[in-house]
């Protein structure tokens, strides 16, 4: 395997100390049951894959973008129950980012884009408090499964080991995809009261209780070709972000 100087576990202190690192990524995902098709790191792989293709763009764009190694284990506060469904409390997930940003302002990289893979996760609140503890590196976050218009390529509703989940894993990752003969349909159960379902009142979801096969969304319509559509899509976007935010000046971000 040749060695991707975006990529920083591949990256030696050669390559690091000469290259004037503009962003770095860090792919934050999760370790959870998705369905019985799935396997628990899928957030994870995702991650992975993603990130360094969206940094692979950008870098031959000119952007000098390294990507950190992703973080394995998200908010599952409501899935405590599932077995080794691992949890991080939110609290836990704002030292880490503390400890992470503090690194890159000491070290004058002056951009931080958190790119997280799993729903439970929220850094907004925490990079609003990290951002005036460290004026000096601009932070923000990414859903990468925002970048691109679901709709575009997937008919059915769903956000846990759907149609759009498993097509990305059977794009990228296709040996770890069980047949979807044996994929649980997905079906959810929604709130009682309707302020819930509207999506203007919110609580967490308690996992077991909402779907009986962890997934929720119907995965049938999943096929490669669709999750290599929308993997070309998201890393697309994802790329082009990357390169304008290593180019632009934290200082002058209105117009």
């Amino acid at each position: 395997m040749t060695a991707r100087p975006y990529i920083l576990a591949e990256t030696t202190w050669k390559t690091v100390k000469e290259t004037g690192y503009q962003v770095v990524v860090l792919p934050w995902g999760a370790t959870e049951a998705h369905n019985y098709h799935l396997p628990y790191g899928t957030d994870n792989y995702q991650c992975d894959h993603i990130a360094a293709e969206a940094a692979r763009l950008a870098w031959e764009a000119g952007a000098r973008v390294v990507v950190l190694p992703t973080i394995p284990f998200g908010v599952n506060t409501g899935q405590l129950d599932i077995t080794l469904d691992m949890n991080l409390n939110p609290s836990t997930q704002l030292a880490i980012l503390r400890d992470v940003t503090e690194v890159l302002a000491r070290q004058g990289i002056p951009k931080l884009v958190v790119l997280n893979g799993h729903g439970g996760n929220d850094f907004r609140q925490m990079l609003r408090e990290l951002q005036a503890q460290f004026p000096s590196v601009f932070l923000c976050a990414v859903n990468w499964y925002k970048a691109a218009d679901r709709g575009k390529f997937f008919t059915a509703p769903g956000d846990h080991a759907d149609a759009m989940e498993t097509s990305v894993m059977m794009h990228i990752e296709p040996g770890l995809v069980r047949p979807l003969a044996e994929a649980g349909d997905g079906k959810t159960k929604q709130f009682k009261i309707k302020a819930f379902r509207e999506g203007w009142a919110w609580a967490q979801r308690e996992w077991s209780q909402v779907t009986a096969d962890t997934g929720t969304g119907d995965p049938s319509e999943a096929t490669p070709e669709k999750g290599k559509a929308f993997f070309g899509a998201v890393t697309a976007n994802l790329g082009r972000f990357l390169t304008e935010l290593a180019a632009a000046d934290p200082k002058a971000m209105y117009e």
